[in-house]
């Protein structure tokens, strides 16, 4: 079994605004109200890279920054990992809206529709020169993307940050691919406990499918969203670190499973 330290932790999403915000929310001590959300516009993005990006991008770059602050970090200051189920729906299908009339396709709209879109504009952003990536595995792909990370922090022995996050598409798309809400979370693992750490995460692979009863999140309120949006399947693993408390789950991937323990230092 793998694991890692959790030394900073973001999430954005409908009626949760910022882990600060989210947290009394998350472990049950406030009321949930499922409101639509704005991701803010990230401040590290200067002014050409905000106008070319879309909600993808900045849902993922505002997680991303949130989580690396939090664990006393300078954004872009260690490898990254980013995982999303979709990327940015509403571009691929503005770029085949294109293609439909015979119209060039643009640059910038071509640019924005490659998967790892939004870790090349982390990357520029944040002026990093470490090493980043994107990954994706449909609805597992938060379960992908915590094993890899988990796998890195343990093998290579650095931090890792890690943003997992998807949007919804546009409605012709949507019968193809619905997404509830936009949703992000970014959390920072360390090899160590040191610096202030949060919770120790331990991570292996199991074959066969999840326990049912393992895989969504103890609250009610949670489970209509995490079954919606593919990254907010990480809800089992917000709403326990929120609450402070030990933590036994599975998130299905592919035709295993990723199980998790999650223990608060």
């Amino acid at each position: 079994m793998m694991q890692a330290f959790i030394r900073g932790v973001s999430v954005c999403g409908p009626g949760l605004d910022g882990w600060a915000a989210s947290r009394a929310i998350l472990a049950g001590n406030q009321p949930y109200v499922p409101r639509p959300i704005q991701p803010p516009v990230p401040s590290i993005l200067a002014a050409n890279e905000r106008r070319r990006t879309g909600a993808a991008v900045r849902l993922a770059l505002s997680v991303a920054q949130q989580a690396s602050e939090m664990a006393d970090i300078a954004p872009g200051g260690i490898a990254s990992l980013f995982a999303t189920s979709n990327g940015d729906g509403a571009v691929v299908h503005a770029i085949l809206q294109t293609l439909a009339s015979d119209e060039p396709v643009s640059p910038t709209q071509f640019h924005n529709s490659v998967h790892n879109a939004a870790s090349g504009y982390w990357s520029i952003a944040t002026g990093s020169r470490q090493p980043t990536s994107c990954l994706s595995g449909g609805d597992a792909s938060g379960a992908a993307a915590l094993l890899k990370a988990v796998a890195a922090v343990e093998v290579e022995q650095v931090p890792v940050l890690l943003c997992v996050y998807d949007v919804p598409v546009p409605e012709l798309l949507a019968p193809r691919r619905s997404t509830m809400g936009s949703f992000g979370a970014g959390l920072v693992l360390a090899a160590g406990a040191e610096h202030g750490a949060l919770a120790r995460l331990r991570v292996t692979y199991q074959p066969g499918p999840a326990p049912p009863d393992q895989e969504v999140p103890r609250g009610a309120a949670w489970r209509e969203l995490a079954a919606g949006n593919p990254a907010a399947r990480l809800l089992r693993l917000l709403e326990s670190l929120a609450m402070g408390i030990y933590d036994d789950f599975a998130l299905s991937l592919l035709d295993g499973h990723a199980q998790v323990t999650l223990d608060p230092c």
